[in-house]
């Protein structure tokens, strides 16, 4: 026993040496160890996917949850080596990126927007929770690079406050590695492709003595841009990233194990730019908008380098580049004491982050350069306690703690074109002329330091009440304290004693500085009752009330009439969500047939948006802020099919349908074309929530028959999604169109394992826009990424 304890001390404690610690829960018998998450088939059956969304082992198909799986040998046919990757495989999932740092995903279309709500904010939390190998990580960005070696990616539904450590509205990707094994193993991979993409990547696992085993994974990627800037010459949006993972796996026994994971991720690059899509018009005067004759390109002379996008041109005149690199260290130690599993996830992570980028995102001069260099450390620590067996009472409890440090230096220059492309020739009532160079050197620099430490009791419980009905019962209740400091100073520009070009001045970047702090507690949890019709048909119901967590506004707050932060915009409240689901699974003709389907209903109370707030200050109904609006509702139907249709041939379809609303939005910000000099606030209420398509679905194919002493091997992957909104104003001007993406790879195995692939990837060289910006100003220039272009390419695997 002494032994025994001595090793769970030393897993829970080997990073708490660097500060506080978090945690989650694992059977010996699961993940930790390095089994499949996928039992073997029948032969000609679908297998028996494994997943741990409760905390356990089990087949996906006793789950009585909305959830949606992607094993590791889909992962590697695929090619999907990032969440990004993952929307071609899951329907509900959307993801959303203007540059690492502004990454977003949603599930059923809630969780956070790049621009509704941006991850910029570091206040702000995401809706959507990702764990790595248990370990929650809090910066949507950290869990945007490459991976490797991935064993299983699971897509939870709905609230999941009342198993994961972090509570979590929308859903969670809950993403585990492969774990090291005590047999020898490893994995070879070379890529090349179109625009000089090169690819490695591989692992190697084995034991170091019969207690002791290890396992070593890398990837490295790079490609040339695929934006051409016209100006410089220069390809832009390159991808350069390299990640390396280790780790131990400590085994003294059959009733202990410890897993120890060190990680680190770098990605440098040339990136990341949009370029022209369109321009909108609106209300203002003809020489405050981009186009026409009188606009604001012709004031300059100014042409965009293509007015259609997928000519993948820009003229960028500023710096590009992104620099950032995230890593950590964690320890999973599992203790099988007979009637339960006692769990420890210790874990320490870092997030560094620097880019420059061309805000105005064209060739005139107006912004010089743009970044905001951050650092993020946080620490976490879980307990949890699972009981063991198949008794009529089950159950998990567990505690959980979290803190978090985010510093910034928010950075922006402006140019010599700025005066007159954000303020004009004249301001103020008297029409004081503007000089030129009003705003030419004009900055801002500041400081920006952002605490947070979150404290939960959490459990969940099933009792068998027949032999086929289950019910379930989950309850957390979280206590959050966070505070906020804001500081910001301006630079530069011209000397001037005129008051109006000081007030014009002002009105583009002024200084502020303010403290702020938030706490808040509250009591979440589920109900489920599941009833296992037949032995391979399953029926459920389910109510949970989710928590997002508050936040603080950390890029800026609205200025008051004497220049002061309006400091009650300084808080947003938490988000409340109420989530009704009812669904059904069915393993039909021997397991040849999986069919799953689902329909829900949620209302999100005091929803995380862009506020305009007329009645504080005119500062402020020039500039939205982030706070709350009363109500969102979003409801759907989803569906997920699985067939081997003949031995060797098997076919993926999901669809999801999804109608969400703002059902009380009475304060929004105006659409592009309703704008005025005077814009001030627009009821949303009722219209369709951003960002969430309609309709999206996805399909995949797979193909294996022997040929020769080896297989050949077929794999296709389609997408499509209905056109949606790309921002929350709702504009006519920010329609994304639907679209599809088709990924496709045939290749041979030879006898000895050697795999030699040809992969397209946007086979059918679809455009379509990934996201939008409305440009800084509203002059009504909208600018977009497009579609990756269509790229060909080879791979050898090998399997060692």
């Amino acid at each position: 026993m002494t032994k025994r304890c001595a090793w769970l001390l030393c897993a829970a404690a080997l990073p708490l040496s660097a500060g506080q610690a978090g945690a989650q829960t694992q059977i010996l018998t699961t993940e930790g160890d390095g089994t499949d998450s996928a039992r073997p088939a029948e032969e000609g059956a679908v297998p028996d996917v494994i997943v741990t969304a409760r905390r356990r082992a089990e087949s996906a198909q006793q789950v009585p949850a909305a959830l949606s799986v992607v094993d590791g040998a889909l992962l590697d046919r695929s090619y999907t080596i990032n969440t990004q990757g993952l929307t071609t495989l899951i329907p509900s999932l959307n993801y959303s990126s203007a540059n690492p740092r502004n990454t977003a995903f949603t599930i059923r279309g809630l969780g956070s927007s790049v621009v509704a709500v941006s991850q910029a904010n570091d206040g702000l939390e995401p809706g959507v929770g990702v764990y790595i190998d248990q370990v929650y990580h809090a910066r949507p960005a950290t869990a945007a690079f490459d991976f490797a070696d991935i064993e299983r990616v699971e897509e939870l539904r709905g609230p999941q406050g009342t198993l994961f450590g972090k509570n979590t509205t929308a859903g969670a990707l809950n993403i585990s590695s492969r774990a090291p094994t005590f047999t020898r193993e490893g994995f070879a991979e070379l890529s090349y492709g179109s625009y000089d993409t090169v690819q490695a990547r591989g692992w190697v696992s084995g034991p170091i003595s019969d207690a002791i085993a290890y396992r070593v994974s890398a990837v490295s990627t790079r490609r040339d841009g695929v934006l051409d800037n016209v100006r410089t010459g220069r390809a832009a949006n390159t991808l350069g990233t390299q990640a390396v993972r280790g780790q131990l796996l400590v085994r003294p026994d059959d009733t202990i194990q410890m897993r120890i994971i060190a990680d680190f991720t770098n990605f440098q690059a040339y990136c990341c730019t949009q370029v022209y899509l369109r321009t909108g018009t609106s209300l203002r005067a003809a020489n405050r908008q981009f186009g026409g004759p009188s606009g604001l390109a012709a004031q300059f002379g100014y042409t965009p380098a293509s007015t259609d996008p997928y000519d993948r041109k820009t003229d960028i005149d500023g710096p590009l580049g992104v620099d950032t690199n995230e890593g950590g260290v964690s320890a999973i130690t599992d203790w099988n004491l007979g009637p339960a599993t006692l769990t420890s996830v210790s874990a320490w992570r870092f997030w560094n982050w620097d880019a420059e980028n061309d805000r105005d995102y064209t060739g005139i001069p107006v912004q010089l350069s743009q970044h905001i260099p951050s650092r993020q450390d946080q620490y976490s620590q879980e307990l949890r306690l699972a009981s063991n067996g198949d008794a009529r009472l089950s159950y998990v409890v567990g505690l959980y703690g979290f803190r978090q440090r985010l510093t910034g230096r928010p950075i922006s220059i402006y140019g010599p074109a700025a005066a007159r492309y954000l303020i004009g020739t004249t301001t103020g009532t008297a029409n004081t002329p503007v000089p030129a160079n009003l705003l030419d050197g004009y900055g801002q620099d500041g400081r920006t330091d952002f605490r947070s430490t979150s404290y939960a009791a959490f459990g969940e419980a099933n009792y068998r009440i027949v032999p086929r009905l289950t019910a379930t019962l989950g309850l957390r209740y979280t206590q959050e304290d966070k505070d906020g400091y804001y500081a910001t100073t301006v630079f530069g520009g011209p000397a001037t004693t005129n008051a109006a070009l000081i007030s014009a001045r002002l009105g583009v970047l002024r200084p502020q500085s303010y403290q702020a702090h938030d706490s808040d507690g509250s009591l979440s949890g589920r109900g489920n009752l599941a009833w296992q019709a037949t032995d391979t048909t399953l029926a459920y119901a389910s109510y949970a009330r989710g928590f997002k967590s508050g936040g603080i506004n950390m890029s800026g707050l609205p200025l008051d009439n004497a220049n002061q932060p309006v400091l009650a915009t300084a808080v947003v409240r938490p988000e409340r969500n109420e989530t009704y689901e009812i669904g059904l699974k069915n393993a039909l003709f021997d397991r040849r047939l999986i069919v799953n389907i689902d329909g829900y209903y949620t209302k999100v109370r005091d929803f995380q948006a862009t506020v305009v707030e007329n009645s504080l200050t005119q500062t402020v109904q020039l500039r939205g802020y982030l706070s709350n609006i009363p109500q969102v509702t979003v409801k759907g139907v989803e569906a997920d099919v699985t067939a081997v249709l003949l031995p060797g041939l098997s076919l993926r379809a999901n669809a999801a349908y999804a109608d969400g609303r703002y059902s009380d939005y009475p304060a929004g910000p105006c659409p592009l074309e309703v704008q005025t000099a005077a814009t001030t606030r627009c009821s949303l209420t009722g219209r369709r929530l951003a960002s969430l398509p309609r309709f999206a679905i996805t399909a995949g194919l797979d193909y294996v028959r022997a040929l020769g002493d080896g297989e050949i091997m077929l794999h296709v992957d389609t997408a499509s999604r209905s056109g949606y909104n790309g921002d929350p104003s709702l504009s006519r001007f920010t329609y994304i169109r639907a679209y599809n993406l088709t990924n496709a790879n045939i290749g041979y195995r030879f006898a000895d394992g050697v795999e030699a692939i040809v992969w397209a990837r946007n086979l059918l060289a679809a455009d379509y826009i990934q996201n939008l910006t409305i440009q800084a100003g509203n002059s009504g220039l909208i600018l977009g990424t497009p579609s990756d272009p269509r790229t060909i390419g080879g791979t050898i695997r090998f399997h060692l």
